[in-house]
């Protein structure tokens, strides 16, 4: 069972609609309980760092969500859901994330023209192939990308597949049971339909 967790920042039933289509059974909740008692868990996310680490802790969904990824339980940040994942944010300085992975979560630069929030199709450039979400999919694969934001971890060994955007930023990390994906795979057609298999086939 694969809780996807709603604590109201995220693109909850086009992720479950997603996971549902290849046959994974899944739960949409905000209790502890039964992210508890789920062998896999997503956290996707929208919106603002400051307000989805508030949503977090109102709902007390902090504890079990540590708690899963330490128990070395299946875990899958999507979007926001990667970002909240480190120690603090360009966007809120004064919050903390999660602190599950050491690094910080930096703003793109107005530059070049490139427009901010990055928005629309980019390509993976796969950097570990080894990494299970990463199984048979081609190098330049297209996804979906929304956001102004990126993760910059310190340990570089954790990046499994870069995006440029005026700079290479992590686009795919994973760490043991860790895994995060700074595009929409629900809305990333077949690509990301079959980065989701991967997932479920965990």
């Amino acid at each position: 069972m694969i809780a996807i967790i709603d604590y109201g920042m995220g693109n909850i039933h086009s992720v479950q609609k997603a996971l549902e289509s290849m046959g994974a059974k899944t739960i949409v909740t905000n209790k502890p309980e039964d992210i508890k008692a789920c062998d896999k868990a997503v956290l996707p996310g929208v919106g603002a760092f400051d307000d989805a680490m508030q949503e977090l802790k109102k709902q007390n969904l902090i504890p079990a969500l540590t708690g899963h990824i330490k128990s070395k339980k299946v875990f899958l940040g999507i979007c926001l859901g990667m970002q909240l994942l480190f120690e603090k944010s360009e966007e809120a300085r004064a919050t903390k994330g999660l602190g599950l992975l050491k690094g910080i979560v930096k703003k793109f630069e107005n530059k070049d023209n490139l427009k901010v929030p990055h928005m629309g199709w980019n390509r993976l450039k796969v950097k570990n192939s080894a990494c299970p979400l990463l199984k048979d999919l081609a190098d330049n694969s297209y996804v979906y990308f929304c956001h102004s934001y990126y993760p910059q971890p310190k340990n570089e060994g954790i990046i499994a597949a870069t995006t440029d955007y005026g700079l290479d930023f992590t686009s795919v990390l994973w760490q043991d049971n860790i895994y995060g994906v700074q595009f929409h795979p629900e809305k990333s057609q077949e690509i990301g339909l079959k980065i989701l298999r991967n997932f479920v086939d965990l």
